[in-house]
């Protein structure tokens, strides 16, 4: 049996952490799934072609699939934090590098981790 390579841990991670935060906003439908699958498969050729770009693979999926998802279904995930005023997406920081998180623009704030979206407020996961 071949040794898992770090690209395959990382891609794994990655889908593991963006499937939390789907299951943890109830979103995570078959097609949806797909999605992340599909977000995989483009960031391994990605990561072949820059490998030091693998700590960012986590960050680059979770942007991904809030991309496709907004194509297809809306925004997502939604803010947690703003209680009142238009219903808005968190983004992914950083962009492009290591340790990404939701963040609200709105309020300024970091509301979790990619991956930890069920512990955030207004998860479905409890603490």
């Amino acid at each position: 049996m071949d040794p898992v390579t770090p690209l395959e841990q990382a891609l794994h991670a990655a889908r593991a952490r963006v499937l939390a935060d789907l299951v943890a906003r109830e979103v995570a439908e078959a097609d949806v799934v797909s999605l992340v699958e599909d977000s995989v498969v483009q960031r391994r050729w990605w990561v072949e072609q820059w490998p030091d770009g693998v700590e960012f693979v986590a960050g680059l999926v979770a942007q991904d699939v809030q991309d496709a998802l907004l194509e297809r279904h809306g925004r997502w995930p939604l803010c947690p934090v703003c209680p009142t005023g238009d219903p808005h997406a968190l983004d992914v920081e950083p962009e492009l590098g290591p340790d990404p998180h939701w963040v609200c623009h709105k309020a300024g704030v970091k509301v979790a981790s990619v991956g930890s979206l069920g512990r955030a407020p207004g998860g479905t996961a409890s603490s």
